[in-house]
């Protein structure tokens, strides 16, 4: 195996969820009907894909036909265009109102101030018909270093856009809204006038939001999230994480979880979970649903625990928990050898049908490792774990953000154990099964470390896994139907359109699946270079970021 909301805002955030379900009204539950209703709401194109995930349930089922399964990058077929990228691209596309988005390092060099050899986070704008240059928003490196900013890195995250507005969150640790026309309009829009230079290759800032500096957050290597929100509210992960040591949180007290005023950049309420018990870094990305009439924002945290907030928060500036879940066993051990047996969260939270779907992991650069996918209940309230750790004598033990227990929730040599919860939320967890019924569960059953989200469509799930393993999975019981090793590392997440499938991994292989509990393999297209992010579908095309060059696929023969 190769490794690889206050006052007039909290009224429209409360509107718009109540006129969203997140369970079936009538028949069968569709997700895609969904997320064109949601993006209909919003001032974009009625197939535009305008955030991570597309929409605030974050599943990545756009509707569209004639995609296609077949494509040579070598030769241009089906290739609409392509554009260079930096030489490192994590950040997902987004596409809205005739312009795609990418996050990506500054190696190509598009903007005259900062040349190649200047290592910059970078949002690209690019026309969305053509793949003609726009502007770019630039971030330059942190004084302080990897811990930080890691070199290279660029932006590893999606922005969300909404009519001529985009908010993301920097590599820098700052949640910018800019002008999604930049300077091409002529205008320097306000209030934040203080852009370097008004260049119309440049981007346009309308706010900026410093969270190291008004929050004192130290995230870990880099800052990563991609914000989703609704109304007039948007809800940030920021990135709070341990030091150079990998011992030490250097701010506990700062926020990892926060809700803002789009409009204004102002923080409305956050939360400080999970403190001391951040095992390395935090890049989680949000999901927010409404379900039984109760809005909720989901946050995956660096403690391996998944958090369900009232998006509201507790009208003091502070946040309402509804629910917490603990994706690790109690007994498991976290180490940053590689070797680990805890995880913490990478991913984002899919809500399917009223029900959230999550996958535990790590950061890459730590290895592959033993996972877990769970299905989970969200009308439940307070801890759901599927577990409650309790001491030699039964009582139940009391865990708190201080870093007492942050490596292993119980102890085993002074006699602690677990009982079943019953107030566990778990609809089914799934770590692996005999799919083939030869008698064993073998490497390409089970399920490992995760960095990606979940796809679902007519109750059939999918997951690519760090060690390469693709699942397709009953996503109303967790039983497995089939899996694939791709023999690469999957880093990004699933595309389920026009009756396929399409996963990418670290070979640069995009592989083609056809829809279903059986088994079909319809093509595997090699790209260019390794595939780090999540091919995306929007307006009928689709689009696919290697990790230094950005393709538009269509229908499509070289001349």
């Amino acid at each position: 195996m190769k490794s690889r909301f206050f006052g007039i805002s909290l009224a429209a955030v409360l509107m718009v969820a109540l006129s969203v379900q997140a369970t079936a009204q009538d028949g069968e539950y569709n997700p895609r009907k969904e997320a064109l209703a949601e993006i209909k709401k919003m001032d974009v194109g009625p197939h535009d894909w305008p955030q991570w995930g597309g929409w605030s349930h974050k599943n990545n089922v756009p509707e569209a036909t004639g995609i296609p399964t077949e494509f040579d990058v070598e030769t241009g077929d089906g290739v609409l265009w392509k554009v260079p990228l930096g030489s490192q691209t994590y950040g997902n596309v987004v596409v809205a109102n005739g312009n795609v988005y990418v996050g990506t390092n500054n190696h190509h060099g598009y903007v005259p101030r900062f040349p190649k050899t200047v290592d910059l986070g970078v949002l690209l704008c690019l026309d969305e018909k053509t793949g003609e240059f726009k502007w770019q928003h630039s971030s330059q490196k942190l004084s302080t270093g990897r811990v930080h900013d890691w070199p290279d890195q660029g932006i590893c995250c999606s922005p969300m856009v909404d009519g001529n507005r985009l908010w993301y969150v920097t590599s820098r640790g700052e949640v910018v809204c800019l002008d999604t026309e930049g300077f091409l309009d002529g205008k320097n829009d306000g209030p934040y006038k203080s852009e370097p230079i008004e260049s119309k290759v440049e981007a346009d800032i309308i706010w900026r939001f410093d969270m190291m500096g008004e929050l004192g957050v130290s995230q870990h290597n880099m800052c990563s999230c991609s914000i989703t929100g609704y109304g007039d509210i948007i809800f940030v992960n920021t990135s709070n994480g341990v030091d150079e040591s990998h011992v030490n949180i250097p701010a506990p007290s700062a926020p990892s979880f926060m809700a803002m005023d789009r409009n204004t950049g102002e923080v409305l309420w956050t939360d400080r979970s999970p403190g001391l018990n951040i095992l390395h870094g935090q890049w989680s990305s949000p999901s927010y649903c409404e379900i039984d009439g109760q809005a909720q924002v989901l946050f995956g945290g660096g403690d391996g625990w998944l958090y369900s907030f009232d998006p509201a928060g507790d009208g003091k500036g502070n946040a309402k928990l509804l629910w917490k879940f603990d994706g690790n066993p109690k007994e498991s051990l976290y180490s940053v050898s590689g070797r680990s047996e805890r995880n913490h969260i990478i991913g984002t939270a899919v809500i399917y049908d009223g029900l959230v779907y999550i996958g535990v992991g790590e950061d890459p650069e730590h290895g592959e490792g033993n996972g877990h996918l769970y299905c989970i209940d969200p009308t439940k309230r307070g801890d759901v774990s599927p577990t409650i750790a309790v001491d030699k004598d039964g009582n139940e033990i009391e865990f708190k953000n201080d870093g007492t227990r942050r490596l292993q929730k119980i102890r085993p040599d002074d006699g602690e154990t677990t009982k079943p919860n019953p107030n566990s939320a778990v609809v089914w967890h799934f770590t692996g099964e005999d799919t083939n019924g030869d008698g064993e569960v073998e490497f390409e059953e089970e399920m490992h470390r995760t960095c990606g989200t979940v796809a679902i469509l007519d109750d059939i799930l999918y997951v690519a896994d760090f060690s390469g393993i693709f699942h397709c999975i009953d996503a109303k019981t967790g039983k497995p139907y089939w899996h694939y090793d791709m023999f690469s590392a999957a880093w990004g997440s699933p595309l389920l359109v026009d009756g396929k499938v399409y996963i990418g991994d670290e070979d640069g292989d995009i592989a083609v699946f056809k829809h279903g509990k059986e088994m079909e393999l319809l093509a595997e297209n090699l790209m260019d270079s390794s595939v780090y992010s999540t091919p995306v579908v929007a307006n009928g095309v689709l689009y696919i970021s290697t990790k230094d060059t950005l393709y538009a696929i269509g229908n499509k023969k070289s001349d």
